[in-house]
């Protein structure tokens, strides 16, 4: 069985997160491996998005011109391999949008770092809708944010 440091790989999780709502090139880089790649569904331009660089200055250009922010709602990390599950909510404040999804992290077991992320999206972007979510799932009686205000950066409901 492999020897896996949950707490380790979930604090790394909060810190990318965190570095994403900072828009904090350094502290983003600093969550990857070099070689890093992070998948997305279909419907977004130059994806998917391969290096630590490319990454940090894709999730940059998202604060500065969307007026991105994240928070955490979930965050499982597997016992037995180097492997994480979380599920957000990417809050798009300058177009009044938010989209809820699931991401798959796979991290280097030398160094710790994220090697990989694959994004799963609640539901289909659609620009008409105002947040991006589940059919009939009841967000706020399981406690997830309601908006991006309500939440420090990196935050997790509980």
């Amino acid at each position: 069985m492999a020897n896996i440091d949950q707490a380790k790989y979930a604090a790394l999780i909060r810190k990318y997160f965190d570095a994403c709502n900072e828009a904090d090139y350094d502290k983003l880089v600093s969550c990857f491996t070099p070689d890093a790649v992070h998948y997305f569904p279909s419907g977004l331009p130059d994806i998917p998005w391969r290096t630590a660089d490319t990454i940090a200055k894709k999730w940059i250009w998202c604060v500065e011109t969307l007026g991105s922010q994240w928070t955490i709602e979930k965050i499982l990390v597997s016992h037995d391999s180097h492997e994480a599950v979380i599920e957000w909510t990417h809050w798009k404040s300058r177009v009044g949008t938010a989209l809820r999804g699931d991401e798959w992290y796979v991290f280097d077991e030398k160094t710790g770092l994220i090697r990989e992320i694959r994004a799963y999206y609640a539901s289909p972007a659609q620009k008409e809708v105002p947040i991006n979510e589940l059919v009939d799932f009841d967000y706020e009686g399981r406690g997830y944010h309601l908006n991006a205000a309500n939440a420090p950066a990196g935050a997790e409901s509980k």
